[in-house]
């Protein structure tokens, strides 16, 4: 099988609706939900999907602060999860 599981997300400010598949609005109180596991699977020359997915960022750590890059980006930046 080609790509990877990765596990340990969580989502600041909504929560993740697993009967819907859906991101959802954050339970009250609640600033960090746990996110289900995700498989990565790449695809070379992949077409970007124009609706219906949301480009969310991972980082490092909880706190996104961190120096910006060449690509304006913080250094605790990873990657963009579509969802």
């Amino acid at each position: 099988d080609d790509g990877c599981y990765i596990y340990g997300f969580f989502l600041e400010g909504a929560s993740w609706d697993s009967s819907a598949k859906t991101l959802a609005e954050a339970r009250p109180k609640e600033l960090f939900s746990v996110f289900p596991m995700i498989w990565l699977n790449p695809e070379v020359d992949r077409k970007n999907p124009t609706s219906g997915v949301y480009s969310c960022p991972a980082y490092k750590t909880l706190t996104r602060a961190g120096t910006l890059s060449t690509t304006g980006h913080s250094t605790n930046f990873v990657l963009m999860v579509e969802l």
